[in-house]
């Protein structure tokens, strides 16, 4: 199941890096962060939790970025 989050990150770089992170959370079965869009576009394993990824994924990017904000 694929499904687009609103994302705030400072540069191109940290939405590399989140987007690495969240690459690396279990749950995810691929993710794209778009730093010109604000935008996550995360596709989740099947049966996969979503409210929980994303809880996880948050706090993968905060780790990157610490004042990343995702809306879900």
């Amino acid at each position: 199941m694929k499904k687009t989050y609103e994302i705030e990150v400072d540069c191109a770089n940290c939405a590399n890096l989140m987007e690495e992170a969240t690459k690396k959370t279990e749950g995810i079965a691929d993710v794209t962060v778009n730093f010109m869009t604000q935008k996550m576009i995360v596709d989740f394993e099947e049966g996969a939790d979503e409210k929980k990824v994303m809880k996880s994924v948050l706090k993968a990017c905060r780790k990157v970025e610490p004042d990343c904000e995702i809306e879900f």
